[in-house]
């Protein structure tokens, strides 16, 4: 029997994005990376959980993520990596992070 590719998971956060429209996944012969949008922490939260069990090892979120949603994320995936791309502010969001937009910090 073959043995299954390893997978991670690259989540992004949009107002706008819809995972079961903007998502995709990248199979290479070493393993699998599975991309995804979500449009809050809410929503981030379940698709995590989903990935997680569709056998995700690793977590890695957009820079859009705040400290509260990535504690949020981490928190519903115990146990499994979560790392994130980290800017103060991201210009996709205009200068802002997730927290702010979405009224959890000022």
């Amino acid at each position: 029997m073959a043995q299954a590719k390893p997978k991670g998971a690259f989540i992004f956060w949009a107002p706008d994005a819809d995972p079961a429209k903007h998502g995709t996944t990248i199979s290479l012969n070493s393993s699998e990376l599975v991309v995804v949008g979500v449009r809050d922490y809410d929503q981030a939260v379940e698709v995590s959980k989903k990935l997680v069990k569709e056998g995700a090892l690793v977590i890695e979120l957009c820079s859009g993520f705040g400290n509260i949603g990535v504690a949020r994320v981490a928190e519903a995936v115990k146990g499994v990596p979560v790392g994130v791309v980290k800017f103060d502010m991201t210009p996709v969001l205009l200068g802002k992070t997730g927290d702010q937009v979405l009224g959890l910090t000022p």
